[in-house]
């Protein structure tokens, strides 16, 4: 350790972070490039060769020329893997034999998530919304 002096580590280390932070935005791009659904085949497969024969060219170019493109996506799946939980957790939260889906009543789960709507919505106030799930749980 005598040989290498701490600046060297420090440079050391920060030469690495940034390679993981490169790795990471490329691979980052590449799974971009494939899930974007307004872009032609031949479109994916330029980029795709840009990307991986002039690498930091490809990638600086792919975030300056698509990069608000790529916030909007992420977003869009974001809201879909919350969809799809939420409806998981209200076809879990209802009892079986319940449920709208079955024609029987709804359950209390269907009901807060309904009055979850609404205060959302703005027909409830919040005083509102809390006492009829007050009376909703008793």
């Amino acid at each position: 350790m005598s040989n290498y002096p701490m600046l060297d580590l420090f440079w050391t280390m920060l030469e690495f972070f940034l390679w993981l932070l490169w790795l990471f935005l490329l691979f980052k791009i590449i799974s971009d490039i494939f899930r974007s659904h307004d872009m032609s085949g031949w479109g994916k497969a330029g980029w795709m060769i840009l990307v991986i024969l002039l690498p930091f060219i490809g990638v600086l170019a792919y975030v300056i020329v698509r990069g608000h493109s790529m916030g909007r996506r992420d977003q869009e799946q974001a809201e879909k893997a919350d969809a799809a939980f939420k409806q998981y957790v209200r076809e879990a939260a209802a009892p079986s034999g319940a449920g709208a889906g079955s024609g029987g009543a709804p359950s209390r789960a269907d009901e807060l998530v309904k009055l979850a709507d609404l205060r959302a919505s703005g027909a409830l106030t919040e005083e509102e919304f809390q006492q009829a799930k007050t009376k909703l749980l008793a």
